[in-house]
């Protein structure tokens, strides 16, 4: 997905200090997540680990997101703008991006339309795998196996069934909803995710 980097053209002297604003978006449903800034070697150290680094003013150095709390922002693509002095980076999320524990620095949740909703709903699935509590649901599914999940599926898909031979809106809603659910814990079981599917599913529209 990464565009070809090597000949971007970024103008780092419109700045006095060198230093050219860089905007962090997530990849998949488009919320901005934080703004840093970058000097060439920032730019340099982002291209070559894969993990969006910035020059941190306050710090007085390279910092790379996530190197102490291993939330990482995962980098997908980066743009630059017209000007060549903005930077677009387009990254995955590796638990939340802000110090406060939010998902954004700009507090904003994705659940504008349905589809950025399933894909916020997907992150917090995820997060249930990757740090798990016992007061959860979804970590005591990850925790029980693959068997399991997939059993859990199966039987909300049989329930879902049962209820489309009546005419209770509230109770097929509420199954068809569980059956979701359960299908977006089981993909992230098996290491896949929603986007993973819709390739697919882009493959085979005419």
């Amino acid at each position: 997905m990464v565009n070809n980097m090597e000949n971007m053209t970024i103008d780092y002297s419109k700045y006095a200090d060198g230093l050219v604003p860089a905007v962090v978006q997530h990849w998949k449903d488009g919320r901005v997540l934080m703004v840093g800034f970058m000097d060439e070697a920032a730019w340099t150290e982002t291209r070559q680990s894969g993990h969006v680094t910035f020059y941190s003013r306050s710090k007085q150095r390279l910092w790379t997101k996530g190197e102490k709390s291993g939330h990482f922002l995962e980098l997908k693509d980066i743009l630059v703008d017209c000007d060549h002095d903005t930077l677009l980076i387009k990254a995955n999320p590796i638990g939340p991006t802000c110090h406060t524990g939010a998902d954004t620095c700009f507090n904003e949740l994705a659940m504008e339309n349905p589809a950025e909703f399933l894909f916020h709903l997907e992150k917090v699935i995820e997060g249930r795998k990757t740090n798990p509590s016992e007061k959860s649901y979804t970590s005591s599914l990850f925790a029980k196996g693959i068997n399991k999940v997939a059993q859990k599926v199966g039987e909300e898909a049989v329930e879902l069934v049962i209820e489309s031979k009546d005419d209770n809106r509230d109770l097929f809603l509420g199954e068809a909803a569980d059956l979701m659910f359960h299908y977006l814990v089981l993909l992230q079981a098996k290491g896949y995710s929603l986007n993973d599917v819709v390739e697919v599913l882009k493959g085979r529209h005419k």
